[in-house]
């Protein structure tokens, strides 16, 4: 299905996890896609991952052999010189952009583990709390601010801002701390606000949550990798974990969102991977439709999407 051959998207934090499964899935999709982030073969790993192995220039040539044509690009995005630095790179060569997927985090780490967690604010380190919120919420206002202009060029511009969990989710439960808490609901009201302005442009905004995913961050918790994740059933990982999916299949939901002719229905709206896979049709890689979402609903102190429990 090339469905978004001769489109370009910007997958901006494409390094690891749903921001290289969406870039994937575009690029299973035929676009062309921008991977952007600081982790680089050349410049290292990023100041808050040290000593991981993924780059953005392995995240493009998978977007390539999965028949897209991918581009690596290192970007601070927490830099307005160098995401305005992109922005003029893409004016130049293409003129606009069809997709702007904006999934910065960078503070999986930061954000600690179990024994850091429901703290009350004053117990919580201050700076890792403002750093927090500034890979978060700060990178995301920068690149929109910077990259926009080029997605209302053209009528049918898309911005996806990924965040974990849904308006509705996070409205009722507290998540980790103040800090982590206020960064993913500021991104469900982000991709509001800013689908009210797209929309006098012909352009949709719309925020997606990935499920519990396996990134490589998740798997390595548990200490399994993705040919034997079951195994963590037995040991570590609680029985939601089986509801869990690969990076892949929010970038699926994704890629058919962007091909949808009528995504405008979709504009301010707040959905997760599974609402996507049952709208679309798409599967993950195994052939699934997971949607722990549903579980942890009808279990208010379920563990949620992102966050290991302790062994």
């Amino acid at each position: 299905m090339r469905s978004l051959e001769g489109k370009i998207a910007v997958v901006a934090g494409a390094t690891r996890g749903a921001g290289r499964g969406i870039a994937v899935a575009l690029g299973e999709a035929g676009a062309t896609v921008y991977c952007t982030g600081r982790s680089s073969r050349g410049s290292g790993p990023s100041p808050e991952y040290p000593g991981r192995p993924e780059t953005i220039e392995e995240t493009a040539e998978q977007v390539t052999a999965a028949g897209g044509r991918g581009i690596a690009r290192v970007v601070d995005h927490l830099d307005p010189s160098a995401v305005r630095g992109l922005a003029d790179a893409l004016r130049a060569e293409h003129g606009h952009v069809d997709l702007l997927v904006n999934d910065i985090w960078g503070a999986e780490v930061l954000k600690g583990g179990p024994p850091m967690w429901n703290k009350p604010l004053w117990e919580v380190d201050l700076e890792r709390g403002l750093r927090t919120l500034r890979l978060a919420v700060d990178t995301h206002l920068i690149t929109a601010h910077a990259l926009l202009p080029l997605v209302v060029a053209r009528p049918g511009g898309l911005l996806v801002e990924v965040t974990d969990g849904t308006a509705a989710y996070n409205a009722t439960h507290y998540r980790i701390s103040a800090f982590y808490d206020l960064s993913k609901v500021a991104v469900n009201r982000l991709a509001w606000s800013l689908g009210h302005e797209l929309k006098a442009h012909g352009a949709t905004a719309v925020c997606v949550t990935p499920g519990w995913m396996r990134s490589e961050l998740m798997l390595e918790a548990f200490g399994v990798a993705e040919a034997n994740w079951r195994k963590a059933l037995e040991g570590r990982a609680p029985p939601d974990f089986a509801l869990s999916e690969t990076p892949r299949f929010v970038g699926r939901g994704v890629a058919a969102l962007a091909a949808d002719p009528k995504r405008a229905r979709w504009n301010q709206q707040s959905v997760s991977s599974a609402q996507l896979a049952r709208e679309y049709g798409v599967r993950d890689l195994d052939g699934s439709q997971p949607d722990v979402w549903a579980a942890m609903e009808a279990k208010p102190n379920a563990t949620a999407q992102g966050e290991p429990v302790e062994p």
